[in-house]
């Protein structure tokens, strides 16, 4: 899997941007705030149709324009084929693939595929339980196009029974059947979010053992249930557990459990990481979770995936950035941030294309 080419018209701060990738790496320099991280935003964007950078789709538009274009020629399994996004709220974005228009975005997202690591992964484990689920969304629907349609869904019936809620006058009949439609939709998400997660585990765990020999590493998806089950015991579960806590949802208004409640905890030697782990262990988990994920879509699509670095380098130390640049076969293609070519040395530059970004503009 390659990307040979990428434009970009009215994207973030780009009017008009156009480049051919010939070479497996590729560096993009510039100072702070000149728009590198929006072209691996747009590229991520092409792998999952969605950047955990925001919150509405109108964020992407270039100030002042109705709409923006992200469009790339890739090749996968030795095919050519070009990708197209319009972004152009409030309609819905236009998709696709060759010219013709596709319907269904796992249709669309299933031909790039692509891990993003930026300097603000490194605090997913600080951060809020949002970005953890974002995070863990986004990995999924790469290797399992049918969840975002789960996902969608769940989202849907959510944000109907919230409504509901607020309304005040409750039916008993009609909240029991949001909370049937709730359970069975928050029952698809939490099972393949539990799935994965048990994937990536394995594959972190040998990843982290080799930059941290004395430690080990697990994952826990903190949910209502701690252990695995199917569908249909976790849709029993969740059911009878909002039977429960009916009438405090009514009180509060609010939805208090489900798939938009869970979290991800990590654990080093058990101990829990996201209260007690050193910066720097914090980072080697990171580190293992991002190459787990390489690994994953390669096993999963047989294909390998693109590998974003947006300015990570520059924040990890000397070890862990010779491990993430050793651990990466020759057969990937990476493009990466920096401010400058400081942070690489002569080896690793010899056969690097390098962009000069400034003000949206290649200089």
């Amino acid at each position: 899997m390659k990307l040979k080419k990428l434009i970009l018209k009215n994207y973030r701060n780009y009017e008009d941007f156009e480049y051919n990738f010939s070479k497996n790496k590729t560096l993009i320099i510039g100072k702070n705030a000149q728009g590198k991280t929006n072209i691996l935003e747009a590229i991520f964007y092409l792998c999952t149709l969605d950047s955990s950078r925001i919150k509405k789709d109108l964020e992407l538009i270039r100030f002042g324009c109705d709409n923006s274009v992200i469009r790339a020629d890739v090749l996968r399994q030795e095919v050519d084929l070009e990708l197209e996004v319009i972004i152009n709220p409030p309609k819905n974005k236009i998709l696709k693939v060759n010219g013709i228009k596709k319907t269904k975005s796992k249709d669309f997202s299933r031909i790039l595929s692509g891990v993003n690591f930026s300097s603000s992964d490194l605090l997913l484990l600080r951060g809020e339980p949002q970005n953890r689920r974002k995070w863990l969304d986004l990995a999924i629907f790469q290797v399992y196009p049918l969840y975002g349609d789960k996902l969608s869904k769940f989202n849907k019936i959510r944000l109907q029974k919230a409504n509901y809620l607020m309304q005040g006058m409750i039916n008993p009949d009609m909240l029991d059947v949001f909370n049937q439609q709730f359970a069975i939709a928050s029952a698809n998400v939490i099972f393949l979010r539990k799935k994965y997660l048990l994937e990536l585990e394995k594959i972190a765990k040998i990843k982290h053992s080799s930059m941290a020999e004395n430690e080990v590493l697990s994952l826990k998806y903190k949910s209502i249930v701690d252990e695995f089950m199917s569908v249909g015991e976790l849709n029993d579960l969740i059911y009878e557990k909002l039977n429960e806590i009916k009438q405090e949802e009514i009180r509060k208004a609010q939805c208090l459990i489900g798939a938009h409640r869970d979290d991800i905890d990590f654990y080093i030697n058990e101990i829990d990481s996201k209260k007690y782990a050193s910066q720097g262990q914090q980072r080697t988990i990171v580190l293992a979770l991002k190459l787990a994920e390489l690994q994953i879509i390669k096993e999963k699509i047989k294909e390998t995936p693109l590998l974003l670095l947006d300015d990570v380098l520059a924040e990890l130390d000397n070890i862990r950035q010779n491990y993430l640049l050793g651990a990466i076969d020759a057969d990937v293609q990476m493009i990466i941030t920096s401010v400058d070519t400081l942070a690489f040395d002569d080896e690793f530059l010899k056969d690097v294309d390098i962009i000069k970004i400034s003000k949206g503009m290649i200089v």
